[in-house]
């Protein structure tokens, strides 16, 4: 029965975000769908998860923070949801999604613009991309992206956007961003700065984008999660002593 549903949401899902899922073989398999730019990190954090609790399993299903709570609201068969932002968590929460009492903030993180590694120019602030050095520039999707959504409003606070807005490249999630510049398809690109440390070859970090609001991550207990204490146990994980260690050693700041 959970296969066919989980076919179901695959067909019913949009062709890049069913893509994405990574849904688990068996039913006592605790889910958790994961913001992009967490790849590297959560999968250690499972790892030593696993460890910690023989006998459990971790799956985990990346991709972009939107399309997971398009996931979520269709009624894929998760139990744990990390989130790039606060509004994306919000609207689950405004929707009724998730386990009351269970959502907390677990690390920070920072708005880099990279550029490929080969690259010569050297701009040092947002209104140097507007020179004609710059004619592509990368960035998640605002709607569905929040490093999208966070480099809109850094734009625009910099009254930019008029000026940027024919160069914009936009890409399904951060992780897709951070491969257009390391394939050197793209000038620069807006990515978090854990994301630039996993192409620490083929990107380097121009500088950093000030921000509105911090870039903070949420994580909760999805409502109708047939794991409950599992899921409890793994977000648990996450915000003590092992969890926090790794994700600091990926990049990540304390909450």
């Amino acid at each position: 029965m959970r296969q066919t549903a989980i076919r179901l949401f695959s067909r019913l899902l949009p062709p890049l975000a069913a893509l994405a899922m990574a849904w688990p073989a068996h039913a006592q398999d605790l889910v958790v769908s994961a913001a992009a730019s967490l790849t590297q990190a959560f999968r250690d954090v499972g790892a030593e998860y696993e460890k910690a609790h023989p006998g459990r399993k971790v799956v985990f299903n990346f991709a972009a923070s939107g399309a997971l709570l398009a996931q979520i609201q269709q009624g894929a068969p998760v139990d744990v949801f990390a989130s790039a932002d606060q509004p994306t968590m919000d609207r689950a929460a405004a929707a009724r999604l998730l386990a009351e009492g269970t959502r907390a903030d677990f690390a920070r993180n920072t708005l880099v613009v990279v550029l490929p590694a080969s690259s010569q120019r050297q701009p040092r602030s947002l209104e140097d991309l507007a020179a004609p050095d710059f004619p592509r520039i990368a960035a998640g999707t605002p709607a569905s992206v929040p490093a999208g959504r966070y480099t809109a409003d850094a734009v625009a606070a910099a009254r930019l956007a008029d000026a940027l807005q024919p160069r914009w490249v936009f890409g399904e999630s951060v992780r897709q961003v951070l491969n257009y510049v390391a394939r050197a398809e793209v000038d620069a690109g807006f990515v978090y700065r854990t994301d630039a440390l996993v192409e620490a070859g083929k990107t380097r970090i121009a500088f950093t984008v000030p921000t509105a609001s911090p870039v903070s991550y949420p994580i909760a207990q999805v409502a109708a999660s047939a794991h409950a204490q599992a899921a409890k146990d793994f977000i648990a994980f996450v915000r003590g002593a092992s969890g926090q260690a790794i994700l600091q050693r990926h990049g990540f700041s304390p909450p």
